[in-house]
């Protein structure tokens, strides 16, 4: 079976901690490189993985700020 993409994984991950509570609402996600070492990939797929994210409204991306749990994510899969 293929090996699942580093971006929809960190993208599963993130949902499945906002989901069950581990993340809440405000929250701040660690940064691009630590997201990146703990997955063990470049930066591409890690910030890709926050765009969507962020389009999905799961996330709030803020400019030199950081990524942070949006105020309220949604409540259906994806």
């Amino acid at each position: 079976m293929p090996r699942q993409p580093v971006y929809e994984q960190v993208i599963a991950d993130i949902t499945s901690s906002i989901r069950s509570g581990q993340l809440r609402p405000g929250d701040k996600l660690p940064t691009i490189a630590e997201l990146a070492e703990q997955y063990e990939a470049s930066a591409t797929p890690i910030r890709q993985a926050l765009m969507l994210l962020d389009a999905r409204g799961w996330i709030e991306v803020h400019q030199g700020r950081g990524s942070f749990v949006a105020a309220q994510p949604p409540s259906g899969l994806g």
